[in-house]
């Protein structure tokens, strides 16, 4: 993972550990003021591949919906929103800057919330042009329980929790979900009669995704499955599906598409030549298509034919892919002569993933939209 500053290093040691402040010192520390005067230009993007998570099961946002914060060295805000939202280039003072973009809110423990991100700090020298690629990676760990059934009857009253130093959740013996908590310690622990026993304590560290088999070995003597006449609890990792660090990646498309919900994006779509009958997510920014340029701005003269790009700002002709819009009812619905207030929205759209149209990806022969 290649950084564009020297402070990168301590930064992605403990990525999910430190504050964003931390940053802010980190950068003023390269030697270099927010503001000196001259300008320079900051353009942000994810890096190639990193707009989906192959894992499945999780439910991660599209990265457009990722939270994007840029701060100068004083702190000072240049732009906190969606990154989808974010303009393409960003005209700033030379100087450094704090770049952190993350998938979610994160701070007590929750159910299927895993948390993507990426932070870094990069230095604008006057008059340049800085790209930063944002290279997300989890940096909240996971718990699953699997409780076998005899555990069920010999503490029938029992409760289990996950607990953490920022709070703690109830797992029923039927829960299915994936609990999410900050990197440390997670104890578990079960209530029974007024008592709680601690049965287990791990240690996490960001990407570390475990499922732990819960049993009881039912003692002998056992009369009415109460837990004074149950034997010893074990609680193992099932290794099996014990995920652990890299087994996460963000960016991939295998089986992508089928779904408005699992949409290619504009990126995965460029990858995806030849792919028939795929939903493709993107923005709606232009039309007006030739050969060898496209038309970002209204008015529009063109009805055949849009683009769609990664973010709404995007302007950049070779960002995008070109849509087809066949005669009636589609046409009719997403052309930017008689629908100007689409510029900038999202949308997904259906059909095949061509290599060209108009020299851009394109997508032909669609069938169905979708606003986002």
């Amino acid at each position: 993972m290649k950084k564009p500053s020297s402070c990168t290093a301590y930064l992605m040691k403990a990525i999910c550990f430190i504050p964003l402040y931390f940053c802010f010192l980190s950068c003023d520390m390269l030697g270099t003021s927010a503001s000196v005067g001259g300008k320079g230009e900051l353009r942000i993007s994810f890096a190639s591949g990193q707009d989906a998570l192959t894992r499945s099961g999780l439910d991660v946002p599209d990265t457009s919906d990722f939270t994007l914060t840029v701060k100068d060295s004083e702190g000072n805000v240049i732009y906190d929103g969606k990154y989808g939202d974010s303009p393409e280039s960003m005209e700033v003072n030379a100087g450094s800057y704090s770049v952190y973009v993350v998938s979610c809110e994160f701070s007590r423990p929750a159910f299927s919330s895993p948390q993507f991100g990426d932070e870094q700090c990069v230095v604008v020298p006057e008059g340049e042009t800085v790209n930063v690629r944002l290279v997300c990676s989890q940096l909240n760990s996971g718990i699953r329980l699997n409780v076998d059934p005899g555990f069920l009857r010999a503490y029938p009253d029992g409760v289990l929790f996950l607990k953490a130093a920022a709070g703690k959740l109830m797992y029923g013996y039927s829960e299915k979900r994936m609990a999410y908590f900050s990197p440390g310690n997670v104890s578990l622990v079960l209530s029974d009669g007024g008592n709680d026993q601690t049965l287990l304590t791990k240690k996490l560290a960001a990407q570390d995704m475990l499922v732990l088999d819960v049993s009881v070995a039912e003692s002998s003597g056992s009369t009415g499955g109460s837990s004074q006449s149950a034997g010893r609890i074990s609680v193992a990792v099932d290794t099996t599906r014990n995920w652990i660090t890299d087994s996460f990646v963000i960016g991939g498309d295998d089986g992508k598409g089928s779904e408005t919900s699992d949409a290619l994006t504009v990126a995965q779509a460029m990858a995806s030549v030849g792919e028939e009958d795929v939903w493709v997510s993107g923005y709606i920014v232009g039309g007006d298509l030739s050969s060898s340029s496209a038309s970002f701005e209204a008015p529009f003269s063109s009805r055949t034919n849009i683009v769609l790009g990664p973010r709404s700002s995007t302007s950049t002709r070779s960002s995008c892919i070109s849509v087809q819009l066949p005669s009636g009812e589609l046409r009719d619905a997403l052309n930017l002569v008689d629908n100007p207030d689409l510029l900038g929205r999202k949308v997904c759209i259906r059909g095949d993933v061509v290599e060209s149209y108009y020299g851009l990806t394109g997508l032909k022969n669609i069938t169905e939209y979708e606003f986002q």
